[in-house]
């Protein structure tokens, strides 16, 4: 029986994990740098979410465009106060990185289309 517990527990673990991400990603696409009419995420913006749900805490590595982005306080106060608006976690670790240095190649193909790169 102990196994079973086990593994139902491991389940909900997962599908908490994944609905907290999806809603990550969802919050990500209403962030948008003012001088690019393209949201974070599709811009490629960002490089991992992860979400532990024994400490109720959502990971997000993100970079910019370029390290001297004029718009880089405004965006990530954006993406923080979205990322804070999801139901689940507690705490929010968001890192501001720039390796790997962000190019134009990890853009969505939506992004892609949209800016003109197709």
């Amino acid at each position: 029986m102990e196994k079973q517990e086990e593994k139902n527990s491991i389940e909900e673990q997962t599908a908490e994990e994944l609905r907290i991400t999806e809603k990550a990603i969802e919050m990500l696409r209403t962030v948008f740098d003012p001088e690019i009419p393209v949201n974070v995420y599709d811009l490629g913006l960002i490089y991992k979410i992860d979400y532990e749900v024994e400490s109720k805490t959502l990971h997000v590595d993100m970079t910019l465009t370029a390290p001297s982005c004029p718009a880089a306080d405004f965006i990530l106060e954006d993406v923080r106060q979205k990322l804070v608006s999801i139901k689940g976690p507690e705490k929010v670790d968001l890192r501001l990185v720039f390796d790997p240095v962000w190019d134009q190649s990890m853009m969505s193909e939506e992004a892609k289309l949209e800016l003109g790169f197709l």
